[in-house]
């Protein structure tokens, strides 16, 4: 049970045994939490989106059933902060015996300083209490990790001062006997050497650790959580088959779904810079930089076994209010807007972020345009009709020419609109009735560059620069 009030929270083991608290392994203290979870209509967490349906329902069964549990995707699937937001299912308060490094339990201390504080102090040994938030250890898996990271090492500092080698406590303990009564999460666990994978089953499976030839077993209470990248869990043979028996449970993770949930992701983590204007982001702004990633992962000239993170989404998102930014200091319009010749921003956040099978210099800025290409057409395509493509296209065969950028400011859009009647309807379908000069300017780029896509329009481009014209015929 949780205790939250300070001035309950015994101070003694004494005070501890007349107290309500009540002392139960961490499967079974989880395991009740998230039923009573359940029970009460909560969800297992809110900080991940689009797992509602998929991967949340697995890992409850995991949890219920007590399993260790292995977490296989690509790069940017929340796979660590599905992990880290377990921490949400202890007990908010547990009590320790005061100075353990390995969080013993009072009632059953398992390592030799513990067990010598009961021994010499018996009710009158100190108590002190852990917050749930440092009840979790994390460990980035690589191929330098040692056995004294994860499990410990005798300590030459502690020898120096007196203690004989084979003292128990001589040993200076590593992250899983640190861990007790908590979880430890492994990122990448195919990364570790094979010598140190094997070091990890008896943690496993008994529950126990080894250290060097000292005879020592420690009876831990502790959930491990691991993560890996399909490719190196199941085909290059990088983890060994014994360790990945133990895990009870393996859950397969996945990107978004869909366009609605990215964005909805891309909307939450994103960390957009601050202004003296307001920001407004139009609809199709968000659906285009999302659909990016969308169409990025279905590419077949992207490395797809590499992944397209969600963290494209949300880079190439800052990026796009970052320049929309950039041009509204300049220009002094009343609002930052971004616009589709914004989007030329995007090639700094997304080179970084994808890889590419096969190209020679200078071709990623072609095959992204290419994906944002894609992007703005299946966004334009989808949810806008344009009913009146026709008669705008016929005014552009009057020897019409527009121009469009990232550093125009919003009254060159208002000019041309005042210039082409015709384009004034739908730019307010798409912008909004209510739409600010600036919307307006950035539907105008939306329904222009859509018309283009779906060749009706010719279009001339440098950069962020486009100029707009009939086609010949």
């Amino acid at each position: 049970m949780a205790i939250t009030n300070e001035t309950t929270r015994a101070q003694t083991l004494g005070e501890l045994k007349n107290s309500s608290w009540v002392d139960r392994p961490i499967r079974e203290e989880m395991r009740i939490n998230l039923e009573n979870k359940i029970a009460s209509g909560q969800p297992l967490t809110s900080a991940v989106l689009g797992y509602e349906d998929t991967v949340l329902p697995q890992i409850e069964t995991a949890i219920l059933a007590g399993h260790d549990m292995i977490l296989l995707g690509e790069r940017g699937q929340a796979k660590t902060r599905m992990i880290r937001s377990l921490v949400d299912l202890l007990d908010e308060w547990m009590p320790i015996i005061a100075g353990s490094d390995v969080r013993d339990n009072p009632y059953s201390p398992i390592s030799a300083f513990g067990r010598d504080q009961i021994a010499a102090l018996g009710d009158d040994t100190p108590i002190d209490w852990v917050h749930r938030s440092f009840r979790f250890a994390e460990k980035l898996a690589s191929p330098d990790t040692s056995m004294a990271d994860l499990i410990g090492e005798v300590d030459p500092i502690k020898v120096a001062g007196g203690l004989y080698l084979d003292d128990p406590r001589a040993l200076s303990f590593g992250l899983v006997p640190k861990s007790n009564r908590g979880i430890f999460a492994i990122n990448e666990l195919p990364d570790l050497s094979e010598r140190i994978q094997v070091g990890l089953l008896n943690v496993l499976e008994e529950r126990d650790v080894q250290i060097r030839g000292h005879l020592v077993r420690l009876d831990l209470d502790v959930i491990v959580v691991a993560t890996a990248n399909p490719e190196d869990y199941t085909n290059r043979g990088r983890l060994i088959t014994p360790l990945k028996d133990r895990f009870g449970s393996q859950i397969r993770t996945h990107y978004p779904l869909d366009v609605i949930t990215e964005i909805a992701i891309m909307k939450q983590e994103a960390k957009l810079p601050t202004s003296p204007v307001p920001i407004v982001i139009p609809w199709f702004i968000d659906d285009i930089v999302a659909r990016i990633s969308h169409v990025a992962r279905a590419s077949h000239v992207l490395n797809q076994k590499s992944g397209v993170s969600v963290r494209l989404s949300i880079a190439n998102y800052e990026t796009v209010v970052a320049n929309a930014l950039r041009r509204t200091l300049r220009t002094g319009d009343a609002e930052v807007v971004p616009r589709l010749s914004d989007l030329s921003a995007v090639v700094q956040s997304t080179q970084g972020k994808i890889e590419i099978d096969a190209f020679d210099d200078g071709e990623s800025d072609q095959i992204i345009a290419a994906l944002v290409g894609l992007a703005v057409r299946q966004c334009f395509t989808e949810n806008f009709v344009l009913e009146e493509a026709g008669d705008i296209v016929e005014a552009f065969t009057n020897e019409v020419i527009v121009h469009t950028g990232d550093d125009l400011a919003v009254q060159d859009y208002l000019t041309t609109l005042a210039s082409l009647p015709v384009l004034e309807g739908p730019v307010r379908r798409v912008a909004g009735p209510s739409a600010t000069p600036g919307e307006m300017a950035a539907a105008t780029e939306f329904i222009l560059e859509g018309l283009h896509l779906t060749k009706r329009l010719a279009k001339d481009s440098s950069g962020s620069r486009a100029l707009y014209r009939t086609r010949k015929r």
